[in-house]
């Protein structure tokens, strides 16, 4: 589905991807594993368009979409959960919704959807019409999933989802993924400091190090990797 060949990227200053290669193959999940500055959400970031390349190629069944720009990404079927969230927190949580099938005219599947992300998420639903500002930060982080599956997408980003929930929210999270991967068939390319739940959910990895790509394979090989063990998960 997605295939990113030679991606080089620069900003800030700085050489953020250097050559990179990525296959994200149909219905699969896929995990990007690094350090903190490793260059994993400059990765997603150039994906969605937000970012752009020096040269290289970022290929999405079968078209070229190197040139494209954000908003046609999106209406490809390429949706993003951000680093941080980035909820629009002086809307309600059903506003925000909305904002996330703001591609789309198909009203009556629009509202079929929100209540499908209404059962993925209860608390969303009990919480429709409270602002998003009020919402814990677990609550926020599945208010952002929600809207990104708000536009339909074929792939959806993940940028850090675990990051600064508790441990039971993290894997309460991950279930969701699980779900939503099984049994809507989604694929997913997950950006994670948290090694371990990424590869546990992931089908294939790849580990990003300063930019470049230091070594790949299936998840559950990784996770035996001596020196991803040692580097990502412990033990």
């Amino acid at each position: 589905m997605l295939k990113i060949e030679n991606l080089n990227v620069r900003y800030d200053g700085a050489h953020a991807l250097k050559g990179i290669n990525i296959e994200v193959p149909r219905g699969s999940v896929v995990a990007l594993i690094g350090a903190n500055g490793a260059g994993k959400t400059s990765t997603l970031r150039s994906i969605c368009g937000l970012v752009k390349n020096v040269s290289g190629k970022i290929i999405f069944e079968g078209q070229d979409i190197t040139g494209l720009k954000a908003y046609d990404r999106v209406k490809l079927g390429i949706a993003m959960v951000p680093e941080g969230r980035r909820i629009f927190t002086n809307l309600t949580v059903f506003e925000n919704l909305l904002m996330g099938a703001y591609t789309r005219t198909d009203k009556e599947k629009i509202l079929e959807d929100i209540e499908k992300v209404y059962r993925l998420f209860p608390r969303l639903k009990e919480r429709k019409s409270q602002k998003a500002v009020t919402l814990s930060g677990g609550e926020q982080q599945m208010l952002a999933v929600g809207r990104a599956l708000m536009s339909s997408p074929k792939l959806l980003l993940l940028d850090e989802p675990s990051l600064g929930l508790a441990p039971n929210l993290v894997r309460e999270m991950y279930r969701t993924f699980a779900e939503i991967h099984q049994n809507e068939g989604l694929t997913i390319l997950l950006v994670e400091q948290n090694a371990r739940m990424a590869l546990e959910l992931a089908d294939y990895g790849y580990v990003l190090e300063v930019g470049h790509i230091v070594l790949e394979g299936p998840s559950q090989e990784l996770a035996q990797n001596e020196g991803v063990k040692k580097a990502y998960i412990g033990g």
